[in-house]
């Protein structure tokens, strides 16, 4: 199917190739990479993005944050580990199983039935432990009780222990007291393990792309990039383009509509914004449907022939208006840049999240099935 100009991304796959490599060498020769990939390699195209990675020796595997997102990986010709990062539900285990992906585990409840499953295909089904040392979201705790449920895995003759991990909940702070923190409480616990059990976890990995960047005792056998791969921030105090890498996605659209209105005409729902002298109108066929954020509604801008404009009124779910009236030459069809550069001016993730109060992680995951994507 052919692209629509209405509205497509450009995902430049060499640059998401080219930081990965950035952030290889930011790491041991020894550390490998599991690629997170999760929300269709947020927003970027799972597929392609994957089977591109997939040839580089260091990349070990993907993750993934559901078993559909893994099984996609799998039918698109992903061979190695994809791991998910969140719940599995046990009866999804069976088909777990059959695609070789590997579930994280931290609910007791949940290892009698995972045994039961691998035991019913005649399989070892590998699992990583997830730890809480922090975050408050998923995990064992690292204590005596962790230590317990390490030991039923152990027993399990189904299930291989390979791999254990956590995850930094402000490592993409200024501060790394509270990351470092976390870093001793993992550790420790991989100590008790070993002291109280006699079992060193092969596979042991905390760092993401925050803690890739700036903490490098972090990265153990595995690191964890996510938002990094694709040259985007973690967050305002840990900035992507500090560590050279670019963004591998922008955003276009066209303009469908030139309208003159004069001064006191409402533009679009509510009447929001008013024109306060005669204005050149554009239109633009994009909209909060096509994940676009409405909250840029009066606050966001485009580029147009190299110009920087404004747009007025509400975005609507699959429209909105720019004013165009000091773009010399601007004509139906031209070229909208949404997110990207255009000739010396550029429109980032990170200035769009904060116009519209969200964050860059939300612009790339949220665009939808009906923006295209060009490789």
């Amino acid at each position: 199917m052919n692209i629509s100009k209405r509205v497509y991304a450009k995902v430049d796959l060499d640059i998401i190739e080219e930081n990965l490599k950035t952030i290889h060498s930011m790491t041991s020769p020894d550390t490998g990479i599991y690629a997170v990939v999760k929300a269709d390699a947020y927003g970027h195209g799972a597929e392609k993005v994957t089977n591109r990675l997939q040839e580089l020796d260091y990349v070990k595997g993907f993750c993934v944050a559901t078993l559909e997102e893994g099984i996609s990986l799998r039918d698109s010709g992903i061979t190695k580990k994809i791991l998910i990062l969140g719940y599995s539900f046990p009866e999804q285990y069976e088909e777990l199983i059959k695609y070789d992906i590997t579930p994280c585990i931290f609910r007791e409840d949940n290892i009698e039935a995972l045994n039961a499953a691998a035991k019913k295909l005649n399989k070892v089904v590998k699992v990583h432990v997830k730890v809480d040392t922090g975050m408050g979201r998923i995990g064992i705790t690292p204590d005596e009780e962790g230590l317990s449920f390490v030991k039923k895995l152990m027993e399990a003759p189904n299930i291989e222990p390979e791999g254990v991990f956590t995850h930094f909940a402000r490592a993409d702070e200024t501060d790394k007291s509270a990351a470092m923190k976390q870093l001793k409480v993992f550790n420790d616990f991989i100590n008790l393990v070993k002291d109280k059990l006699g079992y060193g976890f092969p596979v042991r990995h905390c760092s993401n792309s925050a803690s890739i960047l700036t903490i490098p005792e972090a990265n153990m056998d595995i690191v964890r990039p996510g938002i990094i791969i694709y040259g985007l921030s973690p967050s305002d105090e840990v900035t992507a383009p500090d560590f050279k890498l670019k963004p591998a996605l922008s955003l276009y659209s066209s303009i469908t509509y030139l309208k003159e209105v004069k001064a006191g005409t409402p533009i679009s729902y509510g009447g929001t914004y008013v024109a306060k002298k005669d204005t050149l109108v554009a239109t633009v066929p994009v909209g909060y449907g096509d994940g676009y954020p409405r909250s840029l509604s009066n606050k966001g801008f485009c580029l147009v022939r190299g110009r920087k404009v404004p747009i007025i009124g509400r975005v609507c779910m699959d429209q909105f208006m720019l004013d165009v009236t000091d773009v010399k030459g601007v004509s139906l069809d031209d070229e909208v840049v949404l997110i990207g550069g255009d000739k010396d001016l550029s429109i980032t993730t990170d200035e769009l999240g904060v116009l519209s109060d969200r964050f860059n992680y939300e612009l790339v995951c949220d665009l939808g099935k009906r923006v295209g994507r060009i490789y």
